[in-house]
């Protein structure tokens, strides 16, 4: 049974809502404890990144939970949503930091919220995905509803990163701590509505039932997984350059490009990205696809993003006199990512069937667990290579704009920006190269063989 238009819009919303919160936290958070609440940047960084490594172990704890999970409302849709009001009470709390903490108290703070923010994130985003295999039937089915997930998902990081700074100068009049409250509790309920109209109009259709796996199983059944593998460390080197560039943009725009008018320039810069992005999953993407395989297009948006990189580093040293030349390196990175970040979906949703094939297991909640902790993984990663180049180049809101930013800082902030992830692309192109061997015609045949040996087994029931 195809799936309906009303599906397709309510799992779409969720996607907006669930990446709204996730921008906001990826790509603020660093910036609201560091610059205006004054925690050192090191201190931050290590904060994200004890964070990731406690994720380690919650996210495939999670995946379990969520495999073992019998109810009449399915495995998915419980844990969707108590995940989804539990993460966005905390969201709202990690941006609400009493003005009396200061020193230790406001470290001790910023750990606690941001650790728990994880675990309820990795609560809700866990069955969100897990369901695409769920109720879809793969081929052309899977990679559109894929392609629409990961299309709203962009809306709803690029509204964050278009909109945040201007919210939060307005709610805050002029004080950026009451603005990010603010700021946070509307994002929360926007969150919280959304995820209620996912979980109101979808159902499974299509998982299979089969013996929950225990930790030791799932972590086996990953590393038998070679192909989940290999996608899986694409996502990480994929995720961990593009947050590296998000996470210092802002102080790119405040501290060297944009002078006393950066948000202007930021805020300009981001709506175009935004744009791009947005056009590039919904646009691009599909256009490619007529005209390449789903594996060539990958590599065409590695192309993109290391120009767009290489064009960024070339524009920071020669001319940085209009933010509408930022434009065109601009272009590059947000339709590459948009590209990237549609396909990575899709090939870890084909592993899914690949896995049962060859493991005699669907775990769609265990190969969609480590998307999750990945992704994470590479934020945390990308903050603390953020919060050391913010150390070492001692930027902070004390720093006011490029008067006082020295030539060095300056250096170190454009080349952290643009040589980190280029060594991160060209890295994760050269291990999927060498990994990666679902192409289409492959993808179709196991999707053939699954479908016989379940009729296989099937029969064998009934005989039985």
């Amino acid at each position: 049974m195809k799936l309906t238009a009303r599906e397709k819009v309510s799992y779409g919303l969720g996607a907006v809502g669930k990446d709204m919160v996730y921008m906001f936290s990826a790509s603020y958070i660093l910036y609201y404890y560091q610059d205006i609440l004054g925690v050192s940047a090191i201190a931050m960084g290590i904060i994200l990144m004890v964070a990731r490594v406690f994720d380690a172990f919650n996210d495939p704890i999670m995946g379990v939970l969520v495999a073992k999970t019998k109810t009449k409302w399915g495995k998915f849709r419980p844990w969707l949503l108590i995940g989804t009001i539990l993460n966005a009470v905390v969201l709202v709390v990690m941006f609400t930091a009493p003005p009396a903490l200061d020193g230790k108290g406001l470290v001790a703070y910023a750990a606690i919220t941001y650790i728990v923010w994880g675990v309820t994130y990795t609560m809700m985003d866990i069955p969100y995905w897990s369901m695409i295999p769920a109720f879809t039937e793969g081929g052309k089915e899977r990679e559109g509803l894929s392609t629409l997930a990961r299309s709203c998902a962009g809306v709803g990081s690029a509204l964050i990163t278009i909109i945040t700074v201007k919210c939060v100068s307005l709610l805050g009049q002029g004080n950026e701590r009451v603005g990010f409250q603010w700021f946070a509790v509307i994002i929360a309920v926007i969150f919280i509505l959304f995820i209620l109209c996912t979980c109101i109009n979808i159902k499974e259709k299509s998982t299979v039932d089969v013996e929950s796996p225990s930790v030791g199983q799932m972590f086996k059944a990953l590393i038998e997984n070679d192909q989940a593998m290999a996608v899986v460390i694409a996502i990480v080197l994929i995720n961990c350059s593009v947050y590296t560039t998000s996470n210092l943009v802002i102080y790119f725009f405040k501290y060297d490009f944009g002078g006393a008018d950066w948000q202007n320039g930021y805020t300009l810069f981001n709506t175009f990205g935004g744009a791009t992005q947005i056009l590039s999953m919904m646009l691009f993407f599909p256009l490619l696809r007529k005209f390449f395989s789903a594996v060539k297009v990958f590599y065409i948006g590695f192309a993109m993003a290391i120009v767009g990189y290489v064009a960024l580093l070339v524009l920071a040293f020669v001319n940085m006199s209009n933010v509408f030349l930022l434009f065109v390196p601009g272009f590059f990175i947000f339709a590459a990512n948009g590209i990237l970040t549609v396909l990575v979906t899709v090939f870890l949703a084909n592993t899914v069937d690949y896995g049962e094939l060859k493991n005699n297991r669907r775990d769609e909640s265990v190969i969609f667990s480590m998307q999750t902790f990945v992704v994470k993984l590479a934020s945390g990663i990308a903050a603390l290579i953020a919060s050391i180049c913010l150390s070492i180049c001692n930027l902070s809101n004390d720093t006011d704009a490029v008067v006082e930013a020295t030539a060095s800082s300056v250096i170190g902030l454009r080349m952290t920006m643009t040589v980190i992830p280029i060594i991160g692309l060209l890295i994760a192109v050269c291990v999927f190269h060498k990994k990666f061997i679902l192409t289409e015609e492959k993808v179709n045949e196991i999707a053939m063989q699954v479908k016989a040996k379940r009729k296989s087994e099937n029969v064998k029931l009934r005989k039985g």
